[in-house]
């Protein structure tokens, strides 16, 4: 089947494939000398948000991801990726840090969204999210967003901010799931699939619409078999980036920021 050829539900469904790779294997593969930081110093350490300082050949950079699990034992220790308030509140306190060191932010979405318990609910879910956004709006450092799996709803966009964002071929980016789509739009979310075709929710539609700027070719024999491939290619377009970005200056890239989002919305 030609990737060309391949329907908006199939690409959520290799979006969710339990093989493919997370956050940990881009950081694995694309960084030097990662050190992962813990806690938001205010409640605990989300573990479906990790975060630390590395190299990006010779630039210091800060970097945050979106964990899944990669079995069932993982996935629950993980909340399969759902962060809780105070993941957000980690990643934000990186970033803040990142600004002050005058490093880039990177950051690899990946979640089926923000997690809808009470307790994080009563800890504050809706104001975590909002305050991410508002702040990343603003912060006087590039960042580059890479959409690797799923990037469904807030909780995509609690980590979604920036100046560059990148869709690898097979990922989806959207305002929630479509199961979540169906269920409003249809009352039954058994019509996923027909939701899906609906919501532009590919790489392709996304970029054809002018949300996102790049798109990550994958192999035809999947991203999994032939991952390192991926990994250069995205680490080249890593460093051109944030290189085109600090020859703006902090003006410019933030007045430039600005304009992508007025634009989108």
């Amino acid at each position: 089947m030609k990737m060309s050829n391949v329907s908006a539900w199939d690409r959520v469904l290799v979006a969710r494939q339990i093989d493919r790779p997370k956050s940990s294997d881009y950081i694995e593969n694309i960084f030097d000398d990662f050190i992962e930081f813990h806690g938001d110093r205010c409640f605990g350490d989300d573990k479906s948000i990790i975060g630390g300082i590395a190299m990006l050949k010779d630039i210091p950079v800060t970097v945050i991801g979106e964990q899944k699990g990669k079995n069932a034992k993982e996935n629950i220790e993980r909340n399969f990726g759902m962060p809780n308030p105070e993941g957000y509140r980690k990643a934000l306190r990186l970033m803040k840090q990142a600004e002050k060191f005058k490093r880039p932010i990177i950051t690899f979405i990946d979640t089926p969204g923000a997690y809808p318990g009470m307790g994080a609910e009563e800890r504050g879910q809706g104001e975590a999210i909002a305050r991410n956004i508002m702040e990343m709006s603003s912060l006087e450092v590039p960042i580059i967003c890479v959409v690797i799996g799923e990037g469904s709803s807030g909780g995509a966009l609690a980590i979604g901010v920036g100046d560059r964002i990148v869709m690898l071929e097979n990922a989806i980016y959207s305002i929630l799931s479509p199961e979540g789509f169906a269920s409003i739009l249809y009352k039954d979310s058994s019509k996923a699939k027909e939701a899906s075709e609906k919501m532009k929710l590919t790489a392709k539609d996304l970029k054809d619409l002018g949300i996102i700027d790049e798109i990550i070719k994958e192999p035809k024999e999947g991203l999994q078999n032939n991952f390192e491939k991926v990994t250069k290619k995205l680490q080249k377009y890593l460093i051109e980036s944030i290189k085109e970005l600090k020859e703006l200056g902090n003006k410019k890239m933030l007045e430039e920021r600005y304009q992508k989002y007025r634009k989108i919305y």
